[in-house]
């Protein structure tokens, strides 16, 4: 079952929905407080949740080898324009666009409170497609009318047997994979899809660093997954008590009914 909605911590709750309304267009959903809100991304929805600045330090860095959550990825259209425009208002970037493996565009830059953030621009063109039905669904999806949320991206240890477990569990599908021929480090990146989202999964010959999910401070805190409850993973609970399950690479995640 897809990715149903994304929940990510943020100092100031205000400040991030014009942020991410402004630049992304996620429309609002409901009633904005001081302690919530929730944006429509067309897949999915992102959801903004207040944490005390300065509670407790974040222990995410910015180096893909630390495995577990490394960014959120939207589609969209216009690239560069939308990239000139977050540059103008002095948006930091982290990676200015390129034109990527894959034959597709992208960027990387951060949000208010440093989470970490990527536009995409066309198809992927993938090295070996493994699913030539779920890669024609995604095809199928087209350019988005506004920025569509696409996949959270995560490093793990071993794509098979992440495969695996979001297969079994989720239904996600390893649709294809890119290579990183000029990455010394042996980058290569899967995609598991499920419905019209898609986990990212990182992989390196190298050694990778743990981190412990933090639902407290700012920054990606977890993603909510439509399905059953699983069972032999870590749980935790977020501040507002809602049950979170961590996987071996230390992401987190909760889950709820499909529809």
């Amino acid at each position: 079952m897809p990715i149903k909605n994304v929940v990510v911590n943020c100092t100031d709750v205000q400040r991030s929905v014009e942020y991410y309304s402004t630049f992304l267009e996620l429309e609002v959903v409901g009633e904005v407080t001081r302690e919530r809100a929730l944006l429509d991304a067309v897949t999915a929805t992102i959801e903004l949740r207040r944490v005390d600045a300065g509670r407790e330090e974040s222990t995410w860095v910015g180096d893909d080898l630390q495995k577990g959550f490394r960014h959120l990825g939207f589609k969209v259209d216009r690239l560069d324009e939308r990239a000139a425009v977050l540059k103008g208002a002095g948006v930091e970037f982290t990676l200015d666009p390129l034109d990527a493996e894959g034959k597709v565009r992208i960027c990387f830059f951060l949000d208010p409170d440093g989470t970490h953030l990527e536009m995409i621009q066309g198809d992927l063109d993938y090295a070996a497609v493994l699913d030539a039905d779920g890669v024609a669904r995604e095809r199928a999806l087209g350019v988005p009318a506004r920025p569509r949320f696409d996949h959270v991206a995560v490093t793990v240890e071993d794509r098979r047997a992440t495969h695996e477990y979001y297969r079994h569990n989720f239904g996600f599908s390893l649709i294809g994979t890119i290579e990183q021929p000029h990455d010394t480090r042996g980058f290569s990146i899967g995609y598991l899809k499920s419905g019209d989202t898609v986990l990212e999964i990182f992989t390196y010959d190298v050694a990778k660093a743990d981190r412990a999910p933090q639902f407290d401070v700012a920054g990606f805190a977890y993603a909510e997954l439509a399905g059953d409850p699983p069972s032999g993973l870590t749980e935790a609970a977020a501040p507002d008590g809602t049950t979170v399950y961590v996987d071996p690479d230390g992401f987190a995640f909760s889950v709820s009914p499909a529809a």
